[in-house]
């Protein structure tokens, strides 16, 4: 019997990566009811075709709703009966960010802030948030809305009755053809016979498949306690390096690929665990988990009450864990289904 066998999962912003990542992986087991909540029509009414053609004898677990984390009414109407939600739904372009602020203030955090009221209320169980690695040491505005959902999530954490609901978080890093990420579009740029473009060859990446990351949402979901953002032990690799194992997979020519600089908002690498998380952070083998301070309400214990030990952890970025070859990088892009059926697609499969 498993920990889904007939109860109601909700995965808001359903219609993306992870989304449909999550229906690939529980269509067909005992699971009662997913429902994709999200705000375009077509991407819903994209998904429902696709999944009747390809898993027609249990399409009819999904159900749509139409709404938008934005908006508290839509969220409650569609709880009626959850047990579990993934809160994946988000703004996670910088560059759209970054143009428009306000708009990932209202969607990554009052958006999160709609999504735990209306589930307490509901007295949904569990509840797994997915936040990124640019919430630490945040220095664009996606980033910064990330750290501030991860602020609310932790501080909803703290007010929440645990017997009722648990709230955690996971934060990760790039996801591999993931909507809006580079691969797909240097497989289009060497299709169209023109060169890859990077911003800086030095610059290192946090590398993880869709699969990956639903693992690690999985663990978090069974593993996490209130208020705790977990981390999973991701590899890296450069830009340089993992464009090369993308020319090497498709045809590109590698002598061509064009430097087009970094752009205002990113940084030379990232970070999943801050230099003040690890000094209260536990180490789980595969995964971190940092769980959250726990000393209430009361303002003084902030001023009086230390910690005297640290852990010996440090910052867990991209350039201090292990770094891929380019061997090992086309190894790990190749074993994706969309590269293989890109692959396919130019006959070098």
């Amino acid at each position: 019997m498993s920990l889904f066998q007939n109860k109601t999962l909700m995965i808001t912003g359903g219609t993306g990566s992870f989304g449909n990542a999550v229906l690939n992986r529980f269509l067909k087991t005992d699971i009662g009811e997913i429902r994709i909540f999200s705000r375009d029509e077509k991407k819903q009414d994209d998904m429902r075709h696709e999944f009747q053609v390809r898993m027609p004898e249990v399409a009819e677990k999904i159900k749509f709703y139409i709404g938008d984390v934005r908006d508290i009414a839509s969220l409650r109407n569609a709880m009626h009966g959850v047990d579990y939600i993934f809160h994946a739904a988000a703004l996670k372009q910088v560059p759209s960010c970054e143009f428009f602020p306000i708009e990932a203030v209202k969607t990554n955090v009052l958006g999160t802030e709609n999504v735990l009221t209306a589930a307490i209320e509901a007295g949904v169980k569990n509840i797994v948030c997915l936040s990124t690695d640019k919430a630490a040491y945040p220095i664009n505005a996606m980033g910064t809305s990330k750290a501030m959902m991860e602020k609310v999530i932790v501080a909803k954490s703290r007010t929440v009755d645990p017997e009722k609901t648990k709230i955690c978080c996971t934060r990760y890093g790039n996801v591999m053809c993931s909507r809006g990420s580079v691969i797909p579009l240097w497989i289009d740029q060497i299709k169209a016979g023109a060169p890859i473009t990077i911003t800086d060859p030095s610059m290192t990446r946090f590398i993880m498949s869709l699969d990956e990351a639903v693992d690690l949402v999985l663990f978090a979901f069974e593993h996490g306690q209130n208020g705790d953002i977990l981390v999973q032990k991701a590899p890296a690799c450069t830009i340089k390096t993992q464009a090369e194992a993308v020319c090497e997979l498709f045809g590109g020519d590698k002598e061509q690929i064009k430097i087009i600089g970094i752009r205002h908002g990113e940084k030379m690498y990232e970070t999943l665990l801050t230099n003040e998380e690890c000094a209260h952070a536990f180490d789980m083998g595969n995964f971190y988990r940092v769980p959250c301070d726990k000393r209430g309400l009361n303002y003084d214990k902030y001023f009086n009450q230390g910690d005297t030990e640290r852990n010996t952890l440090t910052e867990f970025n991209s350039n201090n864990t292990r770094l891929l070859t380019v061997e090992e990088t086309k190894n790990k892009i190749a074993s994706l289904a969309y590269i293989q059926d890109e692959l396919a697609k130019m006959g070098r499969a």
